[in-house]
């Protein structure tokens, strides 16, 4: 079976919004879904709320397996970030912004696994340097 990991942006849709239900349900019926050390801090960093802070605390705790970047792909985002901000004319603090979605798709990209998100233009963009396989929600 293949592997997924979910960008951050489904998880917070799916827990404020109730969006993607039906396109989840598809997600886990195809693949074997992994997280992203990436995703989770992201996540933590943004949760405000005492119940959003417990979502993402039993989230982690479910996470048995993480996969986070290595040091060559910290490395490899640099060069990314320069090259794709510089075409897409970015200012700072977009491509600080971008630095954890290359981060993601480099994981990604080793792991052989499907990012699964709510970003398809950012993702896009990676997909088409990093032939990773992006499935937009």
């Amino acid at each position: 079976m293949a592997w997924a990991i979910l960008d951050t942006g489904v998880y917070i849709s799916y827990w404020e919004r109730g969006l993607y239900e039906e396109a989840l349900a598809a997600v886990r019926d195809a693949f074997i879904v992994r997280h992203s050390a990436v995703v989770l801090s992201e996540l933590r960093r943004g949760a405000r709320t005492r119940e959003a802070q417990r979502l993402v605390e039993a989230l982690y705790g479910l996470a048995r397996t993480q996969w986070e970047p290595t040091a060559a792909e910290w490395w490899t985002a640099g060069r990314l970030i320069r090259k794709i901000g510089d075409a897409q004319r970015w200012e700072r603090t977009k491509r600080r912004d971008f630095q954890n979605d290359a981060l993601i798709a480099l994981t990604a990209r080793r792991q052989g696994a499907t990012i699964v998100t709510t970003d398809r233009n950012d993702f896009d963009l990676l997909a088409k340097e990093l032939q990773v396989s992006v499935l937009p929600v």
